[in-house]
């Protein structure tokens, strides 16, 4: 056999060997578990999950439901004992999320962990581009449940539609053409507007 020969030989045997360390690797592992995403969305409902401590020793499964026809947030608990929801509580997005009437909105909703049994929920509004992170704990007198807001803020900034309008001309005043009169503040005398100038032809 030639030097050439024998090196393809061992090459080959080589490169068979290590195909099979790593098929015996790959079939010899465990088989990881499918994780689901624990959220799901149809038409006008955002519906996810995330777990709540009610008490140091009672740690639920939480589920939250985002309702787009009510401009609520909804939320409740399972009872593992008796296998049955202890309640529904609400916060009003309308008002929380301070969205306009017939505004077009949309809600984007997920659960994160903060400790061990307790998650939290991010809500985002890419509109109004406000963001709030809410929390399930036990209602009063330990009966039910209760939805905590812990903050409310915003991700980007939002021009003010006011702020870009001119200011209006001050009463009995009229602002000429390409002049905006200014503004009359309260305990100052009325600045009157001043019209721009007029220049006359030049006789030649």
């Amino acid at each position: 056999m030639t030097l050439t020969k024998h090196l393809l030989t061992l090459a080959a045997g080589g490169a068979l060997a290590v195909l099979g360390v790593g098929a015996g690797l790959f079939l010899g592992s465990s088989p990881q578990p499918v994780k689901a995403g624990g959220i799901d969305r149809f038409q006008d409902y955002v519906m996810t999950t995330g777990a709540v401590s009610l008490s140091a020793r009672s740690q639920v499964d939480g589920v939250w439901m985002l309702d787009y026809r009510s401009g609520k947030l909804l939320g409740t608990c399972i009872d593992k004992t008796q296998g049955k929801i202890v309640g529904w509580s609400e916060v009003d997005l309308v008002s929380e999320f301070d969205v306009q009437p017939r505004q077009d909105v949309h809600f984007m909703m997920v659960t994160g962990y903060i400790s061990a049994g307790q998650s939290a929920l991010y809500v985002a509004e890419t509109v109004t581009g406000k963001f709030g992170v809410y929390t399930m704990a036990a209602g009063p007198n330990g009966q039910g449940v209760a939805i905590r807001r812990h903050d409310l803020t915003t991700f980007r900034k939002i021009a003010d539609p006011v702020a870009a309008k001119p200011a209006p001309a001050a009463q009995g005043e009229v602002a000429p053409a390409g002049r905006v009169a200014p503004a009359n503040v309260p305990g100052e005398p009325v600045t009157p507007a001043v019209p721009a100038p007029v220049l006359a032809p030049v006789k030649k």
